[in-house]
């Protein structure tokens, strides 16, 4: 069942490790809230509220949710930790360990060319998009935020920090959205204001929670089910492998895949590759190549193959049949590379995705899996590892990849919140 409400979880709800570091957590970002003295909580509790965002595992669904084709994604157990306290204007400042601070004065929610690619553009997206729902905030808050879901790893620290902000909104402003309706705000916001593309997905999974199959035939209603399973139960390590390159100026890259497979799409009348079956692409092959170029082509194939892959992982996990799921897993890593092509960004040199790829296969062979994560071309890669396999293939890959590189990923059940007391 998909919530219609975000969510107040107990901090007994919470995991063992969460509850654990929770209480520091929160002083450090008391501490740092206007007005506030180092090391102390202080403010009173009742105008104090905490939230919490999860990052996201893409799990099978390589680049299909921009053409409106299926996806299975995850929350994990990395967040974001947010302190909120109300202000009586309509600014929203943010502080976080690292970055400057942030201050957005959102009663002129127009977007501004110089905020793009910040998170104040995401602040000022989420508030403009309320407002064109006739539900504009009132007034503002102030925000301190501690993130435990690193850059650039494919976990998504800009859906995260979307839903986080988003959580604070509907407390604050007593509206009484889903999270669904959030994940759409947050895609707005990303879309319109921060500059980047990017389909639905991300937004989904961190606001939804659990491992969800989600369906963008109808991008608006996205069709949502949730998924019981437990990996580490089946003694099996869920992980990322950084592979130490950065998304840094890579937005074209990210760009050119959607915009290539619907130019493939508007060679049939159509809008997405979702309307697009691979009948039509075998058909038409030559005269997609040389309308739209090879690659195009592949990117194409790619998605009408990927896009079913997400149920048949459904109903694997469901049938508790792990071999096949495994397998599926690894069909979309290779799909992935050798199709969709987004395994390094062009520099002979620079192949590190790649390099982790082919490691994982001699280490993890059937008895594990293998695959680019989230948006690709550089960042991490996604692997399943037998427990007992589990210390030799850290050290092998840290060997290659430095200390630290390797990190475990469990399921998070619930998605945006906020967390109240016992």
């Amino acid at each position: 069942m998909i919530s219609q409400k975000i969510p107040h979880i107990r901090r007994a709800d919470l995991s063992v490790t969460a509850q654990k570091n929770l209480d520091a957590r929160l002083r450090r970002l008391v501490s740092r809230l206007p007005g506030s003295i180092p090391g102390k909580m202080t403010g009173s509790q009742a105008e104090l509220h905490y939230f919490s965002s999860p990052g996201r595992t893409e799990l099978g669904g390589n680049h299909t949710d921009h053409n409106h084709g299926c996806v299975l994604a995850a929350s994990v157990d990395l967040d974001m930790l947010a302190v909120a306290r109300a202000r009586a204007d309509r600014i929203v400042t943010v502080t976080s360990e690292g970055y400057d601070p942030i201050i957005v004065d959102f009663s002129d929610s127009a977007a501004r060319m110089h905020e793009q690619g910040t998170p104040a553009a995401i602040i000022r997206g989420l508030a403009a998009w309320l407002e064109r729902r006739s539900t504009p905030l009132r007034r503002g808050f102030d925000i301190a935020i501690d993130s435990e879901v690193p850059a650039g790893s494919g976990l998504s620290s800009s859906a995260a920090f979307e839903l986080l902000i988003a959580a604070i909104f509907d407390d604050f402003g007593g509206l009484g959205l889903s999270p669904v309706e959030w994940a759409i705000a947050g895609q707005f916001a990303e879309n319109e204001y921060f500059g980047k593309p990017c389909g639905l997905m991300d937004q989904i999974a961190c606001a939804v929670g659990g491992i969800v199959s989600i369906d963008f035939a109808e991008p608006a209603q996205p069709l949502i089910s949730s998924i019981a399973y437990d990996f580490a139960s089946r003694n099996l390590a869920l992980a990322i492998v950084d592979t130490g390159s950065n998304h840094e100026d890579l937005t074209r890259e990210y760009a050119a895949i959607p915009n290539e497979m619907k130019e493939v799409a508007a060679i049939f009348g159509k809008q997405t590759m979702r309307e697009v079956e691979k009948a039509d692409l075998v058909a038409r092959a030559a005269k997609i190549r040389a309308q739209c170029g090879d690659r195009a082509f592949l990117r194409a194939w790619h998605f009408v193959h990927e896009t079913a892959r997400p149920a048949l992982m459904q109903d694997a996990l469901e049938r508790n049949d792990l071999a096949s799921y495994l397998s599926l897993v690894r069909e979309s890593g290779r799909s992935s590379w050798m199709y969709l092509q987004n395994i390094h960004a062009g520099d002979p040199r620079q192949q590190s995705l790649a390099v982790a790829l082919a490691l994982s296969e001699d280490l993890l062979g059937s008895e594990g899996a293998w695959r680019v994560h989230g948006g690709g071309f550089a960042g991490t890669i996604q692997v399943y590892v037998p427990e007992p396999e589990f210390p030799a293939f850290s050290g092998r890959m840290e060997a290659v990849f430095g200390r630290g590189c390797v990190r475990r990923l469990n399921i998070r059940p619930f998605g945006m919140c906020r967390i109240i007391e016992d």
